[in-house]
């Protein structure tokens, strides 16, 4: 497969290099970390400009309001913005990396209509509502229950770990509608308005400080049917499409600004004198080659099944899950590695290699545990047999 980009290809990168240039010094300074409400108007507001210029979307089907581009221009668009210091998606994250790409993959065309429009062009904020206190590796054993009621369900539960919940305007919701089923089989995904009476969000403050993540408490919340995303009692399957959506692709600018943040790190062990150290750059060298191959590894995910169905690119494989637990352990490293160059820097809460240390401490958990996708690579790749199921 030649990676090497296209006549075409070169052409748009060098026009999206252009705009990059003439944009993103007029930007206005960027919010503090803690200011979720400035925060989310500053990443909509960028989500905006990208809209007007005809780059947001790039990947998303026309009917969705995105240009139906190939997946290599949308990872074009990943290196290029990221290289050139472009604002990430932000509080957009689960709309535009897991909600908007499973709407758009299973979603029926008025659904389509109603949510994904609005997500590219910076008008409203999604949040995942997935975990649980008592269900967050084993995600099939959520209690969130929803009983149909004639045109509602009506939702009691509790979700953690809901990411912006605070400035979200719609939750991506798993439910369960069938109790009597199987735990995989009686869930179902659902669209929850924020806003709706019986929603309590509580913010949850990290160790870092920050405060990004909520606890979400839900007494009896009316979700019209009409916003369930597949079939009743199908949820598990469609849960299974976002989240090989957050392992297959939504990291891919991450392993662009991980390459950008070791080139700047090699630069810090050259000033600080440290750079003939031979383990450093053995180490440095190392990362290096990691994070090349983890981003080949994207290209090649997404080349290889680009096509083969509706929404925006392909609904990656088990190999998603390879790559999510490489880079969740190569992230840790990279971090582990800027704490040995900053010495007691790194231990300053102020500067920011140490909240990203703190942060990738959470990437071997996040988006399924790295032994869960051991499991996943062990099965569904190797052919290995599956874990015996322990006695009850």
């Amino acid at each position: 497969m030649d990676l090497a980009d296209t006549s075409e290809e070169a052409e748009f990168r060098a026009g999206l290099r252009k705009w990059l240039a003439d944009v993103l010094p007029g930007l206005p300074p960027k919010p503090p970390p803690n200011d979720w409400p400035g925060r989310r108007a500053y990443d909509l507001g960028w989500q905006r400009t990208l809209y007007d210029a005809g780059y947001a979307g790039l990947h998303w089907p026309v009917d969705a309001g995105g240009r139906g581009a190939p997946a290599a221009q949308h990872l074009i668009f990943l290196e290029e913005t990221e290289r050139a210091g472009a604002p990430y998606v932000g509080a957009g994250f689960v709309g535009l990396l897991h909600a908007g790409p499973t709407i758009a993959a299973e979603g029926t065309a008025g659904q389509r209509a109603r949510w994904l429009p609005p997500v590219l062009r910076g008008e409203e904020v999604w949040c995942q509502g997935f975990s649980e206190p008592e269900a967050g590796s084993d995600l099939a054993a959520l209690r969130t229950r929803a009983w149909r009621d004639g045109d509602d369900y009506v939702v009691s539960g509790s979700k953690i770990w809901t990411s912006h919940a605070e400035v979200a305007d719609w939750c991506e919701l798993l439910v369960r509608t069938d109790p009597a089923a199987p735990k995989h089989r009686g869930i179902s995904w659902l669209a929850l308005r924020m806003d709706t009476p019986g929603v309590t969000v509580r913010p949850l403050r990290t160790l870092a400080g920050s405060a990004e993540f909520a606890e979400v408490f839900l007494d009896e919340v009316r979700v019209p049917v009409a916003h369930r995303v597949g079939a009743e009692n199908d949820g598990w399957r469609v849960s299974m499409v976002t989240l090989s959506f957050e392992r297959g692709t939504a990291f891919a600018g991450e392993v662009v600004a991980c390459r950008r943040l070791l080139g700047e790190l090699a630069a810090r062990a050259r000033e600080d004198g440290i750079w003939d150290d031979p383990a450093l750059r053995r180490r440095l060298g190392r990362l290096n080659a990691e994070f090349r191959a983890l981003w080949r590894l994207i290209q090649w995910n997404v080349s290889e099944t680009a096509g083969t169905r509706r929404g925006p690119g392909p609904v990656p494989g088990a190999g998603g899950s390879v790559f999510k637990l490489r880079y969740s352990h190569a992230r840790q490293e990279l971090y582990e590695a800027a704490a040995e160059v900053l010495g007691t820097g790194a231990l300053d809460l102020r500067h920011e290699w140490t909240a990203g240390r703190l942060s990738a401490l959470a990437y071997t958990i996040a988006a399924g545990t790295s032994q869960i996708q051991r499991n996943i690579v062990a099965e569904r790749i190797l052919g290995l047999p599956k874990e015996p199921k322990e006695p009850k």
